[in-house]
């Protein structure tokens, strides 16, 4: 028996108490009927399947869990299907809104999340993100039934009279615009007439491109196609979405898009159900109709570019069969002032129904999660998904096993062992140490604290890291994603503050970039400012500061062009400016200081591998601040405790240097011998500390 949801009026959203007591109902979807509507009823299947949560424990501390460990079963393209005809089903009535039953809990002050569906027009696009999604968004789909006309500005209106209605509600927190092909046409339309208002827009292959696509001229092809054939058409639409399935002719042979329609339609009448998902839903005037608003929503939104200054990320696809999205996301950002672009170079036009493709995980390492009109990058983190950082350690995989780190730490008796039994369970805690050539260490250690401590540190960063104008030098947009979704933040005194009165781990190098981007034979030389600079920080909040050492970079590589070299070259001049003038240029650090600390200039280095040796950590006694706030927060007495501390470091990088010459480990093959004979999965031992 079906349930029965009434039509609740022309306003955009229901009011909270509504929303509340109709997401209780165990429907599918839980619904709202706007604007360009007349009164009528929506009816839902009531036994609509709910996905499975699989809750996994950490054996780390309690109450601190640094790891969301909760999993969903994943959704796929049958659920899109199944979810997009119980809705279709539903009865024609207005365009509207509705929230996934999924979504119920988010969490206080969310952000609100208007989903905006391409050519379909179910608006079901995001069923495989509703779980994660409806955690730190208050999620809302566009549905736009199959026999609905409303123009494209008609549409833009609609969806303009709900942001405006929302943002007064919504007391300072952003509205984020998610819209996939069409759906990004209408989101850019919405930006660029409502430029004070606060949005943040995703858009998926936006079809901005219309005008150089083949798609134009499809709309006069299916107005002379014989009814009969519509349901093959339509299936093609379907097919060109997917970037994996392929068909094949009688003969066998592998179709492309460029093949001649007879030949089409002759091998596509063996297509799965599912992907004949256009031909159920959109007869054939609808699609004319959608293909006719397409063309439109391409030149009202390009003639208005210009007004779009918002936040703004495209995801592209590279292998988009329907759309040049690659191409199309390239162009635009040239256009817009405050946007960035992630690519996915394996995946087809319908990018959010692939598997592996996670939308939250993408917001926030494009940085773009925030519930304020400012990025808090301490209040607004969000803890890594086991998904997420199982992703991480596989990017580090290689580099941790050609290494074998040896982690030591030191009790509070001065004994050193190998594992970090010597860490303290609780922050505040500040980790002072080295930085090797590139940041070589960073993620082996961060990864071996998650599993050995369940502690996540989260990193003091570099502004390059985080600046638009130095993305776009970067052959990979997304580098430095992981990192922010490993909780790396950038570099102020206003963030460290954040941290440590969250009892955070903090992670801190002072010798910047001059470090990690050393010269030629400055192998384990700090480069730390003269004066004292997280000391009394450190102390306001009674943190334990814990020194460390790290050596191994010249086991891994050569330096074949520093700096100095580079600086030799011609035409080097050119990128020189672009790093470390102009607009990235502006985010250069310690510009003001003298001598070395102040050469901070970004360049690249060119290598030259050797056989990998091995990676050594030695972390320090921890010295306690916790009682001497009033000692330290004298500046002669913060300054002491701070070359204490950096003396303490060159004791633990002369340590290790010293006791690797007595690991019988230390090399590559003595270690792939050892574990061929006692099993990979085995500990290689190292020196006696």
């Amino acid at each position: 028996m079906a349930a029965t949801v009434a039509s609740s009026g022309p306003q955009p959203f229901l009011g909270e108490s509504q929303r509340l007591r109709r997401r209780r109902h165990i429907l599918p979807f839980s619904c709202c009927t706007t604007k360009h509507s007349t009164p009528g009823q929506l009816k839902f299947e009531p036994d609509a399947p709910k996905p499975t949560r699989i809750n996994r424990t950490h054996n780390g501390k309690a109450g601190r869990e640094v790891i969301d460990r909760s999993e969903v079963a994943p959704r796929g393209v049958r659920d899109y299907v199944k979810l997009s005809r119980e809705l279709v089903k539903s009865g024609a009535g207005p365009v509207r809104w509705f929230s996934p039953i999924e979504c119920a809990q988010c969490a206080e002050g969310s952000p609100l999340l208007l989903f905006l569906p391409g050519m379909d027009g179910v608006g079901t696009g995001l069923v495989r993100h509703y779980e994660r999604l409806g955690k730190i968004f208050d999620l809302w789909c566009l549905h736009i039934p199959v026999n609905d006309r409303t123009s494209f500005e008609g549409l833009v209106q609609y969806i303009e009279n709900s942001v405006r209605s929302e943002e007064t509600r919504l007391q300072g927190r952003p509205i984020y615009i998610a819209g996939e092909s069409i759906g990004a046409c209408l989101a850019l339309a919405v930006a660029a007439r409502n430029i004070n208002t606060d949005l943040v827009l995703v858009l998926v292959n936006p079809a901005t491109s219309f005008k150089r696509t083949l798609l134009r001229d499809v709309s006069s092809l299916l107005a002379a196609v014989p009814d009969s054939l519509h349901v093959p058409i339509s299936s093609l639409f379907s097919l060109l979405s997917g970037s994996y399935i392929r068909t094949t002719t009688k003969k066998g042979q592998n179709l492309g898009i460029e093949e001649p329609l007879p030949i089409l339609s002759e091998g596509l009448t063996d297509i799965l159900p599912s992907l004949s998902l256009l031909g159920d839903i959109l007869p054939k005037e609808t699609l004319v109709w959608k293909l006719k608003i397409l063309k439109e929503a391409s030149c009202y939104v390009n003639s208005r570019l210009h007004a779009v200054a918002c936040q703004t990320l495209i995801l592209a696809s590279g292998n988009d069969e329907i759309l040049p999205s690659r191409e199309e996301a390239e162009r635009l950002c040239t256009i817009l002032p405050n946007c960035r672009v992630r690519h996915f170079k394996d995946s087809g036009h319908t990018l959010l129904l692939e598997g592996g493709i996670d939308l939250v995980t993408i917001i926030k390492g494009a940085g773009y999660y925030r519930r304020t009109r400012q990025t808090d990058f301490v209040s607004d983190y969000l803890n890594p998904t086991a998904y997420e950082f199982e992703n991480v350690s596989n990017e580090y995989r290689s580099i941790t096993f050609a290494t074998d780190p040896v982690m030591l730490s030191t009790l509070d008796d001065g004994r050193i062992i190998r594992d970090l039994s010597g860490i303290p369970d609780e922050g505040p805690v500040v980790l002072i140490g080295y930085h090797m050539l590139m940041g070589l260490e960073l993620g082996p250690l961060v990864v071996q604290f998650v599993k050995e401590k369940n502690i996540l540190l989260r990193g003091i960063a570099h502004p390059f890291m985080y600046d638009r104008n130095a993305e776009m030098l970067l052959p990979d947009y997304s580098s430095f994603d992981k990192y922010r979704i490993m909780g790396a933040a950038p570099v102020s005194g206003a963030n460290l503050y954040k941290l440590l009165a969250k009892n955070s781990f903090v992670l801190l190098y002072p010798g910047g970039a001059r470090e990690a981007l050393h010269r030629k034979g400055e192998e384990y030389q700090l480069f730390w400012p003269q004066h004292s600079e997280f000391v009394r920080m450190a102390s306001r909040f009674g943190a334990t500061i814990i020194p460390f050492g790290a050596v191994g970079e010249d086991d891994l590589c050569n330096i074949l062009l520093d700096y100095n070299d580079l600086k030799r070259l011609p035409f080097y001049d050119f990128l020189d400016k672009k790093l470390n003038e102009g607009p990235v240029g502006a985010v250069r650090m310690r510009s003001n200081y003298e001598g070395e600390v102040g050469n901070q200039e970004l360049h690249p280095v060119v290598l030259s591998p050797k056989i990998p040796g091995r990676f050594y950590f030695l972390f320090g006694k921890p010295i306690k601040t916790k009682g001497r706030e009033k000692e330290l927060k004298d500046r002669d007495n913060a300054q002491q405790m701070y070359l204490h501390v950096k003396s303490e470091v060159e004791k633990c990088m002369s340590y290790l240097k010293e006791k690797r010459e007595k690991d019988p480990y230390r090399s590559l093959l003595s270690r792939l011998v050892y574990q061929a004979t006692h099993g990979f999965d085995s500990a290689i031992p190292t020196f006696d500390p």
